[in-house]
């Protein structure tokens, strides 16, 4: 109920900056540039924890951000969530238009594969790669969830909300991404403020899976983003890849048994075929050798609003 209230509110009440307090705009130019007037680039916690995906913010966790940030998680200033999910959206169009070096791979089949979902197609305007071109599947934004108790606490889903309005800024640019919110807590977690980087990671540590269901939707093809509204250890985000990891890696070996089966009750295949909704492709790697490829691919990277300062590379 909160959600439409507040929504509600936003477009009636006279609404003040949540960066800097200004009266009667949601978000004045200055805090605005402040949010999403840098180029996106990429961050890296310190010590940065093994599994973490490459991370691409857009602004420093400070100040205006940081005051805008919170507005919009604590205190559900619900009219924030576009130009954040503008930014984010920022972040995640620098990383896809970096094509292959951007994440890790996911394969799918036997063979290795190098498909670069990407960077194939060239970038566009405000660095945007054509996912379109690339025949891999739309940018497919997983966020990170929060708590069960914080989103009861907020009313909201902050990373979900922000997810939403970065996937719709992305298809307004012509790139196309949908938000496939598969993750969840699978048990309860500490509170993480007070925690050091070692302690948070420990306690995330196997907190997250993926829905039923949901590793399916994830090997349908595409370039799979987590996306959250902050960094600051790496730890969400390292828990969040490696559930994701391990759900790509349980729906390949459920679909590799299939294959089996059907092999084994003498179903034919088509040659260049290796399963449903995979087709392999022959072509010529260095030094003349014969590669298969398996189409889709997912290829895992991550994107946030904000990250401490530094992290800023």
């Amino acid at each position: 109920m909160r959600g439409w209230w507040q929504d509600l509110t936003d477009l009636v009440l006279p609404a003040e900056c949540g960066g800097c307090g200004r009266p009667r705009t949601a978000l004045c130019g200055q805090c605005r540039e402040a949010l999403c007037g840098r180029a996106p680039c990429r961050v890296r916690p310190v010590p940065e924890p093994a599994g973490l995906p490459v991370v691409h913010a857009v602004a420093p966790y400070v100040d205006a951000v940081r005051a805008v940030l919170l507005a919009h998680k604590e205190r559900g200033a619900l009219g924030l969530a576009r130009p954040l999910g503008e930014a984010l959206a920022g972040a995640v169009r620098v990383g896809a238009g970096e094509g292959h070096g951007f994440g890790s791979l996911i394969q799918t089949g036997r063979e290795e594969q190098d498909c670069r979902c990407a960077g194939h197609g060239q970038a566009g305007p405000n660095g945007a790669g054509h996912a379109a071109a690339t025949g891999c599947g739309p940018l497919l934004l997983v966020p990170v969830p929060s708590a069960r108790r914080a989103v009861r606490a907020r009313g909201h889903d902050p990373a979900r909300r922000i997810a939403l309005a970065a996937a719709g800024e992305l298809r307004r640019a012509g790139v196309p991404a949908r938000v496939l919110p598969v993750l969840h807590q699978r048990r309860p977690v500490a509170d993480q403020s007070g925690l050091n980087s070692r302690q948070r990671l420990a306690n995330l540590t196997g907190a997250l899976e993926v829905v039923a269901g949901g590793g399916r939707l994830l090997r349908g093809g595409g370039r799979i983003v987590l996306v959250d509204d902050l960094m600051t250890t790496g730890a969400s985000l390292t828990e969040a890849a490696r559930a994701v990891r391990a759900a790509c890696t349980e729906s390949r070996t459920g679909q590799e048994r299939q294959g089996r089966a059907g092999r084994t009750r003498g179903s034919a295949r088509a040659p260049g075929t290796s399963g449903p909704g995979r087709t392999q492709e022959v072509s010529t790697g260095a030094g003349g050798v014969m590669l298969r490829r398996s189409t889709p691919v997912n290829v895992i990277s991550a994107a946030v609003v904000a990250a401490t300062p530094d992290s800023f590379e």
